[in-house]
Formats: structure tokens, sequence, C-alpha cells
């Protein structure tokens, strides 16, 4: 028979969120979001290019998003 010990359970981590509409945002997923807009507004500016500056843009917000998913594994 299997007895469960309250005091051998761990708390679940709270991990840093912003509540949009009802729905918790983990804060690195704003961050990713916000690192695309600003990379691709740059990049529209400084190359004149849409195309590169979105696939920059995708590039950083992606890492950010895999770097922060990946921490919060942990």
């Amino acid at each position: 028979m299997a007895v469960v010990h309250p005091t051998d359970t761990e708390q679940p981590r709270s991990h840093a969120s912003v509540d949009i509409a009802g729905t918790a945002w983990p804060v690195y997923k704003l961050e990713a979001l916000f690192a695309g807009v600003v990379v691709c507004l740059t990049l529209a500016l400084i190359t004149g290019s849409v195309q590169a500056a979105v696939l920059g843009a995708t590039v950083i917000a992606a890492l950010r998003w895999i770097i922060g998913g990946a921490r919060s594994l942990r």
C-alpha cells in the first residue's frame, strides 16, 4: 500500500507571469515578442529590406523563447 506524506512533496515553482485577458503569460514569452518587434523595426529602418528584418526578428524572438523555455524547465 502506498502512503503519501505531505511533507515529502515539493512546492511547485512559481514563475514570473503577466495576466493578459485572463491568461497567465510567462515573462520570457513577452520579452521574446518585444525583442522581435524591436529588431524587426530596427532592421527595417537600417536595411530597408522587410524580408531581412522579418528573418532577423524571427531568429532573435525564437532564440529568446527557446532559452526562456529551457530555463523554466530547470
